[in-house]
């Protein structure tokens, strides 16, 4: 088979599964989404920190 052969074959295949696949209902969640950005936060103090730390040694290199 060639590739265009296939390619047409896969996509009667999908059409004839969607077909055969009947009726979708989506619902809403009974409780609200919660989204946690606690990472990003975490990840961004610790920048920060790292970034003060660098300031630091480099303002006093007689110290290190």
């Amino acid at each position: 088979m060639s590739g265009a052969t296939r390619t047409i074959g896969a996509v009667i295949a999908m059409a004839g599964a969607s077909v055969l696949a009947g009726c979708i209902n989506v619902e809403a969640p009974d409780e609200p989404i919660v989204i946690e950005l606690n990472i990003n936060i975490t990840q961004e103090v610790i920048y920060r920190l790292a970034d003060d730390a660098e300031n630091t040694i480099e303002e006093n290199a007689d110290i290190f």
